[in-house]
């Protein structure tokens, strides 16, 4: 397992390496100049000049881009701004402060909206879909069914709109939806603040998981070993929960990884309906500022996510299916 895990580690910081060059040469190789938007109008060839020095693309993008992956890790000098300490993306073109900082402010809204969703639509949508296989073909069978193919065809900038309209402005059941509120100073209204987003975008998601979870438990009913241990007297509770639903674990796990992942990337939809100030939302400021800096900033975050949230997801399959080993 270790031998594994150090592999895959240095792997994703191999494909990290490559997506944030990538990503830096299409984001530093555009033909608008940031130094000539931020010149202004009398700009003179000097002052342009101590602007790009300032931002730090006075270079080649090679070189720049070797100055910014030192600065992820040792840190950097700017003349214009002085130390940067490690780690280093860069600061905003927008209202040059420390990219880092800003993420770092921004995403523990990201995280708070990405779990609480997950939590909701792994407990709804994996207990549906269970509920559906146990009782196939019968009235509930068919009725999670039709409700996870409507939810799977909502899109959640029009059920949040429909949301906040209901529950919030004329039924007054939910606070509207804000995360200025502390998880450790005030609770209550942490989650009340929260509890709509969680539930709009949860509702996409339980959809899947209801059908993913509803087809592999068919699935591994059907499975010798499973008619094996019904033949054996065991209990259809006891075959149903212990073995069947172990096999059908995998592939749900897999499918969370990458949704987890895409979720603390930025759930940008969902934060620019409520006005939630996290990751997503801060990535669409970023592009309507051509704020550079911010936007690698994001992406690599983003990124880096998907990787690790992978390389968790191949190490707990040996926890759910004892078939697999890793290597």
């Amino acid at each position: 397992m270790l031998r594994f895990l150090v592999r895959r580690v240095t792997g994703a910081l191999v494909i990290l390496l490559i997506i944030s060059a990538v990503t830096f040469w299409l984001f530093y190789a555009v033909p608008r100049d940031p130094a000539m938007m931020s010149c202004g109008k009398n700009c003179t060839p000097e002052n342009l000049a101590q602007i790009r020095k300032n931002l730090g693309i006075d270079h080649p993008i090679p070189v720049q881009y070797w100055y910014w992956l030192k600065g992820v890790f040792v840190g950097r000098d700017y003349s214009g701004f002085g130390h940067c300490d490690a780690p280093c993306f860069g600061y905003s073109f927008a209202n040059n402060v420390p990219v880092f900082d800003t993420i770092k402010d921004r995403l523990p809204t990201t995280l708070a909206l990405a779990l609480g969703s997950a939590v909701v639509f792994l407990i709804f949508g994996i207990g549906a879909g269970m509920l559906a296989a146990l009782k196939q073909g019968r009235f509930l069978d068919k009725f999670a069914s039709s409700a996870s193919l409507l939810g799977s065809s909502l899109q959640i900038y029009f059920v949040g709109y429909i949301a906040m309209f209901i529950f919030v402005a004329k039924l007054g059941w939910l606070d509207q939806p804000q995360d200025s509120a502390s998880l450790f100073q005030d609770p209550v209204s942490w989650f009340s603040g929260l509890l709509l987003p969680w539930l709009v975008l949860a509702i996409i998601f339980t959809a899947n998981y209801t059908r993913m979870t509803r087809s592999q438990m068919v699935e591994q009913l059907s499975e010798d070993y499973v008619r094996t241990a019904r033949a054996k007297g065991l209990s259809r509770a006891n075959v149903f929960f212990r073995f069947a639903w172990r096999g059908a674990m995998g592939p749900i796990v897999t499918l969370f990884g990458i949704d987890l992942g895409t979720l603390i990337g930025g759930a940008i939809i969902t934060e620019s309906t409520f006005s939630l100030h996290g990751v997503g939302r801060l990535a669409v400021q970023s592009v309507d500022q051509s704020d550079l800096p911010m936007l690698l900033g994001v992406t690599v975050l983003a990124a880096g996510a998907i990787v690790f949230a992978n390389i968790i997801v191949d190490a707990v399959y040996a926890l759910i299916d004892p078939r697999i080993r890793l290597a």
